[in-house]
């Protein structure tokens, strides 16, 4: 019997995201921790296989007592991938997280340009997105924050941002590192509760005892909230369908976005058949004449 091979599904995944040209030069950035750690490996491995060149970026921040062994563990990991490492430490300056944010994109928008390249690749992952939709939600944001992080945006003229794991759990990322025994640091942070987000991360992490799915769930609940903002297509025919079923029932509010979307998708394919959006509700879908 084959042994699982759970890191080919994961590679699979990245490339599809990257699809990294010919001569292209990608940037990974890089903390120094297995999120991006995993990250790098990937897309060292994607580019090999298509003739581009991936660069190491790192930001070091200059703010904790670990900050340079952070960026000794970049180094070692460039050195065994066989890449290249670009580093750029940040002035003095207060630790507050936004500003640290802003300092970081831009620094690594300006690796980038020293690097050639016109994509910069970070390791958000599913957990990642979680957090940052709640918080947004706990704030009072609007449609804009509950959204989460977009995939792909623009930081500069001519440079993307590009997150390829928004979906995928940090076990698997974790668990990649070690399967390919590469270095990586944690951070110490990571663990003092006076950070808001370090504080929902305890609450989360009971929380998905109940919840074994939450993460997916609200990747795919900040997934549908950009199309919605974005008017693609689909939100359209949710829109529609929606409104109809707030004509049939009144009140909606049992019924989650994702049902919604899931009789969008049939429709947009042409599946026929039934779907419930709720267990007393069922929405049909014929071929039209």
């Amino acid at each position: 019997m084959r042994r699982a091979r759970p890191e080919r599904a994961l590679e699979g995944a990245l490339a599809a995201a990257v699809a990294a040209a010919p001569g292209e030069v990608v940037l990974a950035a890089v903390s120094g921790g297995p999120d991006s750690g995993a990250l790098a490996a990937l897309l060292a491995r994607h580019v090999a296989g298509r003739g581009a060149r991936l660069v190491l970026g790192h930001v070091n921040h200059a703010v904790r007592a670990t900050a340079d062994r952070d960026e000794a563990v970049v180094l070692a990991l460039g050195a065994a991938l066989g890449a290249r490492v670009l580093t750029r430490r940040l002035p003095p300056g207060p630790a507050a997280e936004a500003r640290l944010r802003e300092a970081r994109y831009a620094a690594l928008a300006g690796l980038a340009r020293a690097a050639g390249a016109s994509r910069v690749f970070t390791a958000h992952h599913a957990e990642d997105q979680t957090e940052t939709v709640l918080l947004a939600l706990f704030r009072g944001s609007g449609p804009q924050g509950i959204a989460g992080m977009a995939p792909d945006r623009s930081i500069a003229r001519g440079l993307r941002l590009v997150r390829p794991l928004l979906e995928v759990p940090k076990a698997r990322l974790v668990a990649y590192c070690a399967e390919r025994g590469l270095p990586y640091a944690l951070d110490p942070t990571n663990a003092e509760s006076g950070y808001r987000r370090n504080a929902l991360r305890g609450a989360l992490e009971t929380l998905r005892e109940s919840f074994p799915g939450l993460d997916a769930s609200v990747a795919r609940f900040a997934a549908i909230a950009r199309a919605e903002r974005a008017g693609a297509g689909r939100a359209a025919l949710r829109r529609e369908l929606r409104g109809g079923l707030e004509a049939a029932l009144g009140d909606l509010r049992d019924i989650g976005l994702e049902r919604v979307d899931a009789v969008a998708r049939a429709v947009e394919r042409g599946r026929q058949g039934r779907h419930f959006v709720r267990e007393d509700v069922e929405v049909i879908v014929r071929r039209s004449r």
